[in-house]
């Protein structure tokens, strides 16, 4: 049993990782962007990502696991990359929007993948499948704002 709770943890620390990074990165796109509905729209999902966050947390202490704290390398990374894209991009509003489209569906397969690769208590499975339907369905609405310029 404590393989199953160890692997559950780090699966869910690998995850916490990210959600991190997408707060960060939402919040950098909107300070970022002049559009006042992708600022909002940025906000909006960086506050998510906060939630997100806290009930990971409170979801791997449940397993009495240790929380991982900070971000991926991956996502300090892509976090430069959309700084160097505001700076250089002619048209940086769509070039933000990509790259949180870009991210969405990344997380999106993140999600997808933790709820196939192992077996997961009943409230692990519900919150996961809960934070997949909201990332989809920001991805759903944030394909509207593609249009704006």
């Amino acid at each position: 049993m404590s393989t199953y709770t160890e692997e559950v943890g780090e699966k869910l620390n690998a995850l916490l990782e990210k959600t991190y990074d997408a707060e960060k990165g939402f919040k950098k796109a909107a300070e970022n962007i002049e559009n006042k509905s992708l600022k909002r729209y940025f906000n909006m999902k960086a506050e998510e990502r906060y939630s997100f966050g806290h009930d990971l947390k409170k979801e791997i202490r449940s397993f009495n696991q240790e929380v991982d704290k900070g971000g991926s390398l991956t996502g300090t990374v892509h976090r430069a990359w959309m700084d160097i894209k505001a700076l250089f991009s002619l048209d940086n509003e769509e070039s933000m929007l990509e790259e949180a489209i870009t991210g969405e569906k990344a997380a999106v397969e993140e999600y997808e993948d933790i709820l196939k690769e192992i077996s997961l208590p009943s409230s692990t499975i519900e919150l996961l499948e809960a934070q997949k339907k909201k990332i989809e369905l920001g991805l759903h609405n944030i394909k509207s704002l593609e249009d704006i310029h």
